[in-house]
């Protein structure tokens, strides 16, 4: 709900909101390279684990990238034995490619925690480990269950329904089910 009202908060116009998702798309990638830097490191930012460990967290560097949204800053973290890799907006790279929409998609379909997971494998690849997957589901799911669960408005003046049909197997049985779309306009 916060999340929603953060968003449409202040925003007169589809530039306005445009701003806003590219706000809301850069943090998703900044907690997605936190979750990266926890599994470099073998522990998560302000933990015990990490004190004598031999590499740490240092600080942040600043990159600019460019998406479908629009050119945004972010801040990528660095170790002090500077060995970390970062692999969803590797070193030098400044476009974001489709990984903008599969992020968003995230958001938007509403997806299960095992659909996410398969995204993420997707985006990164087979050398990624099931540990970071984890990771970057667990820093990213509380957003996206706070998105599914906004409140929504008593009334909509226009509303769109379509559905598509698909077959489906029950009890050795092909049946056909329907999956209903409703977009509503305020």
């Amino acid at each position: 709900m916060e999340l929603v009202k953060l968003i449409m908060a202040d925003c007169e116009s589809t530039g306005d909101i445009q701003a806003k998702l590219k706000r809301l798309f850069a943090g998703t990638i900044e907690q997605m390279l936190e979750a990266e830097m926890d599994e470099h490191l073998g522990y998560e930012k302000n933990s015990v684990l990490g004190n004598n460990s031999g590499n740490s967290r240092n600080g942040y560097g600043k990159k600019t990238i460019s998406s479908d949204y629009g050119e945004c800053e972010i801040a990528v973290p660095r170790d002090r034995n500077g060995e970390f890799e970062p692999k969803i907006i590797e070193k030098r790279q400044t476009h974001t490619d489709e990984i903008e929409h599969k992020i968003m998609a995230m958001y938007a379909k509403g997806m299960s925690q095992r659909d996410i997971e398969d995204t993420l494998h997707e985006i990164y690849g087979s050398e990624i480990s099931q540990g970071l997957i984890s990771r970057i589901t667990d820093k990213i799911l509380p957003e996206v269950n706070e998105w599914q669960n906004r409140p929504l408005d008593k009334i909509y003046p226009v509303v769109f329904f379509d559905g598509i049909v698909f077959n489906s197997r029950k009890d050795n049985k092909i049946i056909s089910k329907c999956v209903y779309s409703v977009l509503g306009i305020n």
